[in-house]
């Protein structure tokens, strides 16, 4: 009998170690990486700037050891929504702590004519590198209109003619530099262009590379396809490559996550740590967290197949600052986690003020939450 029991222990002991390891390979406890982690929101840090929309960061410690954001920005005189569908350009902020705040220092990719892909608009950037090269990934548009001025900006909306052809041009590109004060290299071709009869027929977005030491590509990607003569649903697919100039191959013929799978979810970003590949992204209506807006955790070990972690909800809309007060922010989109030295440190958002919507800011800017280094 009592050996018997010892058996028994040790069948036991032998399944904890097992279920444990296969949901630490999983990501299961990997939801800390985020939610747990949560410091309190930096007043004065990130990124802003004065007569400007600025949205999305993407920041990286360059050769000279300083950390440089790379961030859209637009003309305030233009509404924010769909301004940067049309007129947005990425610039280069500085600064010498990863929390900034960070100071313009240049427009890295600005407008360069409607006869290039990516002649009018530059946006949601993302910065890494690979051995001795950086490469910015990001969203171009293009439009064969004139310039919108204070003059003429009118009645302009969504259904503008800049916008309309602004919007379906959207593309996925790269920009090349040995150095992160450029100068920049942009390529003629976006590197992921849409397909016909495919999830992302209408328009490719929201890039989310990351490059494997062997330089092996996994791009985690926004598309919508064509319903009818309009656009569908936001979906988000993934795409490889061998090496970051590509050629990209979509994976599979349907997207990961869409509106029959898990729900409309935005602004993805990924990272990679010795647990396997971290995925935040919105949640655009909350039906994965039950919050519209608020940021899910997804988990992956190989980039391509991914599952929500078992407790998904890895933020809310309402963030605590460090002057005392949890604010509501109006818009908390575009997630970024800057990971140094194989650790999280700082999660970016892009943020605005008011009570929801585009339409009721009076300022965007970039925010920062440093994560706690707990194990």
């Amino acid at each position: 009998m009592g050996r018997v029991s010892r058996r028994v222990k040790a069948l036991i002991c032998i399944c904890f170690v097992v279920t444990t390891c296969f949901s630490c390979i999983h990501g299961i406890n990997a939801q800390n990486v985020i939610k747990d982690k949560l410091g309190k929101a930096i007043v004065g840090g990130g990124f802003q700037m004065k007569d400007y929309w600025v949205w999305g960061s993407s920041v990286i410690k360059g050769e000279d050891g300083k950390y440089h954001m790379f961030a859209s920005r637009w003309p305030k005189y233009i509404p924010f929504h769909p301004g940067w569908m049309v007129a947005s350009e990425i610039v280069r902020a500085v600064s010498d702590k990863p929390e900034g705040p960070y100071k313009f220092e240049e427009v890295v990719l600005p407008a360069r004519g409607a006869q290039f892909w990516d002649g009018k608009s530059t946006h949601n950037p993302k910065i890494v590198k690979y051995k001795d090269t950086y490469i910015l990934y990001y969203m171009g548009s293009t439009h064969p209109f004139e310039e919108l001025t204070p003059e003429n900006i009118g009645s302009f909306d969504l259904k503008s003619k800049h916008c309309i052809v602004g919007r379906w041009k959207k593309r996925i590109g790269i920009a090349v530099s040995k150095s992160i004060h450029g100068p920049w290299k942009r390529y003629d071709k976006p590197i992921l262009d849409v397909k016909p009869n495919s999830y992302y027929s209408f328009l490719t977005s929201n890039p989310s590379p990351l490059i494997k030491e062997n330089g092996e590509v996994v791009l985690i990607f926004k598309g919508r396809s064509y319903k009818g003569n309009k656009h569908g649903p936001m979906n988000i697919g993934v795409a490889v490559a061998d090496s970051f100039e590509g050629p990209y191959r979509v994976v599979g013929d349907k997207p990961f996550f869409s509106k029959d799978r898990f729900g409309v979810v935005e602004d993805p970003h990924m990272w990679v740590d010795k647990k396997g590949f971290h995925m935040l992204a919105k949640d655009h209506k909350g039906s994965i967290t039950g919050e519209a807006g608020a940021g899910f955790l997804a988990h992956s070990s190989d980039g391509m197949k991914w599952n929500l972690d078992s407790s998904p909800k890895a933020y809310s809309k309402k963030i605590g600052w460090n002057d005392g007060v949890t604010r509501k922010m109006g818009q908390l989109e575009r997630p970024f986690v800057f990971v140094e030295n194989g650790q999280p440190t700082h999660i970016f958002f892009a943020t605005m003020d008011g009570p929801g919507g585009f339409e009721n800011a009076t300022k965007s800017w970039n925010m920062v939450i440093p994560l706690k280094n707990n194990k």
